[in-house]
């Protein structure tokens, strides 16, 4: 399996746009995932900290890796309390053998060469260790969202949230996920929805005339749904997939 490594790496020069905008992850996702106690965790894809500052927050000791310098940055700034950051991929982890109990990626997992990325994620975990991604998906059963979907398309992360359910996605080294679906909303506004798209890869690596394109169906969905229309604020439905993934 292949990744499209520019779009992977598109996020660096949008960092404080990313992480001003998107969406954090509920806690209680988390405390399925992790449980309560502390635990050695190493985030992969970490970017700008999102989940890493959640995870942190829970009381886990995380360590973080993230392959873009400017992503990092800020994560590092941004995440008191963090054990410690590494430039890296997942599919060449800096990390010593069962050194993690859990490996999680937050809206990162899609981006990994499966391949090469899960054999080394078990090699980090300790026996009783635990793969845990999570994706955040736009609410489509929501009418303007669907309607906004329809206009711009979906992510790859949001493709692979719902391949991840299915039989096979982690391969021969790992047993089949748990997973549960968590609901939050995230408020907005016209701007920060505009913003929200900025931060996607599909923007991101556009020429100036798709971008143009993008942003006019994104106005259009907001000027003309009966559900926004006329409206100064509010809120975007997420449906947030977490997974636990045992090593077979």
């Amino acid at each position: 399996m292949t990744t499209d490594a520019n779009a992977a790496r598109s996020f660096g020069p949008a960092a404080d746009l990313y992480d001003a905008v998107r969406p954090t992850y509920p806690a209680e996702a988390l405390r399925w995932q992790a449980g309560d106690a502390p635990r050695d965790i190493v985030d992969l894809g970490a970017g700008t900290g999102l989940l890493t500052r959640g995870l942190i927050a829970q009381g886990h000791r995380v360590t973080a890796v993230e392959p873009d310098d400017r992503m990092r940055a800020k994560l590092t700034a941004a995440s008191p309390g963090l054990a410690a950051a590494h430039a890296g991929a997942a599919e060449a982890l800096p990390l010593p053998d069962a050194s993690a109990d859990i490996v999680t990626a937050g809206q990162a997992f899609h981006w990994f060469d499966r391949e090469r990325a899960l054999p080394e994620i078990r090699r980090v975990l300790r026996p009783d260790g635990l793969l845990a991604p999570i994706w955040n998906v736009r609410d489509d059963d929501t009418p303007w969202v669907g309607a906004l979907t329809e206009a711009i398309g979906s992510s790859q992360g949001e493709r692979d949230a719902l391949a991840a359910t299915e039989p096979g996605y982690f391969g021969s080294g790992f047993g089949e996920p748990e997973h549960r679906v968590f609901r939050h909303d995230m408020p907005l506004d016209r701007a920060g929805l505009r913003r929200l798209v900025q931060s996607r890869s599909y923007y991101l690596t556009a020429d100036d005339a798709q971008r143009a394109r993008i942003l006019a169906v994104v106005d259009e969905v907001a000027d003309t749904h009966p559900d926004l229309r006329g409206k100064d604020a509010f809120a975007m439905p997420y449906k947030t997939y977490a997974f636990k993934v045992r090593p077979a």
